[in-house]
């Protein structure tokens, strides 16, 4: 299968590109600014993606088998400081790939987010009413609204959590901005009381490749791992996995930060019916991701100096 990814040098499309890879598939990727190689991409191709129009020509002129958008300007307080950018990218793109998915009957998987619910009454089904609390949700479930409805034979949105992996900037991911933390000298202070279903972007990545694979798996999906865990558990675990001291993460609550919180949802656990039970894959557990995460390269000499 030819398949078209957007944002490939991203934490998931780096990740999906070489499941797809191993499973013989053939990836076209889509990148920014990024000129490496990115193991499991036959062939990059360089657009600005918020250039609706440039990367609606690049697809056209792929003509894939099927897409895979994993684009996004994925950090809530980027959309909120670049809001034009993020729904360039968050809204159009996706919206301008599911009507390409639609003029060429290709398979199209969206990658969503857990943003899209506010965090009060989790566990959240795919069947339960989205009600975002900042702008990324907002733009997350507007862009699921537009693909479903210019290809709702045709597209796969899936929902996922907070993912653990390695980027390859090496300061894109969970453990590797903890780490620019406390390289700069200053803990961590991260959440008692908010939850997060922390899922090893692997494993995303292999039941991405796996619903591409599949032609009966159309709608909306949830995808997740295996533990709900706190902020701040997320973080402890991830400094005793590399031996680092507990002090370097502080405890906090969100009434600490009320006007923050208000835009963070509390708890994003997520039911993962009906995919876990028609699946291949499984869901992982956080454990399992630690064992795959590497010391991020900008900061192995701090961490080797220490």
């Amino acid at each position: 299968m030819r398949i078209l990814l957007t944002g490939a040098s991203g934490l998931v499309g780096a990740a999906f590109a070489q499941a797809a890879a191993r499973r013989g598939h053939t990836v076209i990727g889509i990148v920014g600014c990024w000129r490496g190689a990115i193991a499991g991409v036959t062939e990059s191709r360089p657009v600005n993606l918020a250039d609706t129009a440039a990367a609606q020509k690049v697809a056209l002129d792929v003509f894939p088998d099927a897409l895979v958008n994993a684009a996004a300007v994925a950090e809530p307080l980027a959309c909120e400081m670049q809001p034009d950018l993020a729904e360039k990218l968050n809204v159009d793109l996706p919206g301008m790939l599911a009507q390409v998915a639609s003029h060429l009957g290709a398979p199209l998987v969206q990658l969503s987010s857990e943003q899209v619910f506010a965090g009060t009454h989790a566990p959240y089904s795919v069947h339960a009413a989205v009600s975002p609390v900042n702008l990324y949700g907002r733009q997350k479930a507007e862009a699921e609204r537009r693909v479903l409805t210019a290809a709702p034979d045709l597209a796969c949105v899936v929902r996922a959590p907070l993912l653990l992996g390695n980027s390859l900037r090496g300061r894109r991911s969970l453990h590797e901005k903890l780490f620019e933390t406390w390289a700069a000298g200053r803990a961590a202070r991260a959440y008692i009381d908010e939850f997060r279903q922390v899922c090893p972007v692997g494993n995303l990545a292999e039941v991405l490749v796996e619903l591409l694979e599949r032609n009966d798996m159309q709608g909306v999906f949830h995808w997740a791992g295996t533990e709900l865990l706190s902020r701040h558990e997320i973080a402890r675990r991830i400094a005793r996995h590399f031996n680092l001291p507990g002090k370097l993460v502080e405890p906090m609550t969100r009434a600490d930060c009320p006007e923050i919180s208000a835009r963070r949802p509390a708890n994003l656990a997520l039911d993962l019916t009906p995919l876990v039970g028609k699946l291949k894959t499984r869901p992982s557990s956080f454990a399992a991701g630690l064992e795959e995460l590497i010391v991020p390269p900008p900061f192995r000499h701090w961490y080797h100096t220490r």
